[in-house]
């Protein structure tokens, strides 16, 4: 029989030396830590907790959710609170588990019976109060030998887990004193009832400049150690590095960043090997020498722009892209014609912008009856990847007002926003990663639902020097925006 004791007490805050790359979200969780009455833990969570149920005054912190693309550092944050707290860790891989006896355990009249996995864990880390941190919680089965996310309702509730019961066991088992913390990649995968248990925090992909700063960090001395290569026997400067990430990799996190790092590092560990002498200099030019061609590739910015064509901003889990949205309208029966994979809110925010510009016409110097003998096409290139969200409805209104008429839009800015039938400008969300894909792509200008103007706070001061934001309330605050001066 194990003997369950507790941990320690705590040793430092969340953000240790590993762990340079979730700080931009460290805020969000906020422990603080603190020692009590004879070395006992006293976890309180900037999100709240619940008291135990002896009212001893001890609180007990929430059970926390991370949820973020692959690669963004969720196991490794719950890594790092282990650590700040002195406590043991334990991991429990959801993924796939589809019988409700993995959680509750066997009863002890069937043959070969165990516990549930997270007694299990319990026994693993030999203490009553680890950090057990419950993988991919969004990828749990349901089938006719129970469901697991519903026995797990009673573990991750603080108001019900101080007497958890494992049917292996068949007695009452405390579970308060457990620091839980799921990792997730999709929240809609989440059942309702396990999900209003859980604080979620998201962890959104990196931008360019955050993965740059841990390659050159963490990933480029972590590599150049792992294949025998010392200090300054590598150099890859900036430009390299940017082109790797750019143009090598396009994810939400650092995996494949690791890699194409980790290959560089070995094929010049090899030209060592051979007789070359240090130090090796790889720079941008020379990267296809050893990672081959170049996978992904951005359309140049056209800086002057034809009627009908103007440019939006969209969020991806890797990031901010550049969106064209080309519209043309040629003579027939009132048409409305959409391509380029576009997802059914893409295509109501179409039909929103051509009845905008049917309800404004006088005002905006279109034929009032255009719609009864043209025919519209609203084009999105890149036509083989999916494309869907609200935001893209002030870049339809402008390029289809530009296509009817004449006008061209200018090769300098960008916009995103929801549009109403009003004229209206809504918010939308991944500002900062829209922003910081206009500046790299050298745009000028960007336009903003007023709404937006908070989430600018989370752009980096020197990259906002780069761009000029309009926050613009309606249509009609975009037009003289957008449009070429004669």
């Amino acid at each position: 029989m194990h003997r369950l004791v507790e941990g320690g007490a705590a040793q430092g805050p969340l953000g240790d030396e590993r762990h340079f790359q979730a700080l931009h979200e460290v805020d969000q969780v906020d422990i603080a830590l603190a020692v009590r009455d004879a070395g006992a833990l006293v976890v309180a969570a900037a999100v709240g907790g619940a008291k135990q149920p002896d009212g001893d005054g001890v609180l007990l912190g929430p059970i926390l959710c991370l949820v973020g693309p692959p690669g963004v550092g969720k196991t490794s944050i719950a890594m790092s609170m282990s650590r700040a707290l002195n406590r043991k860790l334990a991991r429990i891989s959801l993924g796939g588990v589809h019988d409700e006896a993995e959680i509750r355990g066997h009863r002890k009249t069937y043959v070969g019976a165990m516990p549930g996995r997270i007694i299990q864990a319990m026994k693993q880390a030999g203490t009553r109060n680890p950090v057990i941190v419950l993988d991919e919680i969004d990828k749990l089965g349901n089938d006719f030998r129970g469901d697991p996310s519903s026995a797990l309702l009673e573990a991750l509730d603080p108001e019900q887990n101080f007497n958890f019961s494992d049917h292996y066991l068949n007695v009452p088992f405390d579970l308060s004193k457990v620091l839980f913390i799921c990792t997730a990649n999709h929240l809609e995968n989440i059942p309702g009832p396990l999900r209003d248990r859980l604080e979620i925090i998201s962890l959104p992909g990196y931008t360019q400049q955050e993965k740059l700063a841990i390659a050159r960090k963490y990933i480029l001395p972590k590599e150049m150690h792992e294949n025998g290569l010392k200090d300054r026997e590598l150099t890859l400067p900036d430009a390299a590095m940017n082109r790797i990430i750019r143009e090598y990799t396009r994810e939400a996190g650092l995996r494949n960043l690791e890699r194409e790092i980790g290959t560089v590092c070995r094929k010049i560990a090899r030209r060592k090997a051979e007789g070359g002498k240090p130090p090796f200099r790889v720079t941008a030019a020379g990267l296809p020498r050893l990672l081959g061609a170049p996978i992904f590739i951005d359309d140049e910015a056209e800086r002057k722009l034809i009627p009908g064509v103007a440019l939006g901003l969209a969020w991806t889990p890797a990031g901010g892209e550049i969106l064209y949205i080309e519209v043309s309208a040629i003579k027939g029966k009132g048409g409305l014609t959409l391509t380029g994979q576009l997802g059914d809110v893409m295509k109501e925010s179409a039909q929103a912008a051509l009845t905008y510009a049917r309800a404004k016409a006088d005002e905006l110097g279109i034929a009032p009856d255009f719609a009864e003998h043209t025919d519209i096409h609203i084009h999105v290139p890149a036509g083989a990847t999916p494309k869907d969200g609200p935001s893209a409805g002030v870049t339809l209104v402008t390029a289809l007002i530009s296509a009817l008429t004449g006008k061209a839009v200018r090769g300098d800015i960008c916009m995103t926003g929801e549009i109403t039938l009003r004229g209206r400008v809504l918010p939308v969300g991944g500002i900062k990663e829209k922003v910081l894909a206009g500046v790299a792509r050298g745009i000028g200008h960007v336009i903003l639902p007023a709404k937006n103007q908070k989430d600018l706070e989370d752009i980096p001061q020197e990259l906002r020097r780069k761009i000029v934001v309009h926050t613009v309330d309606s249509i009609d605050d975009v037009l003289p925006l957008v449009f070429e001066k004669k």
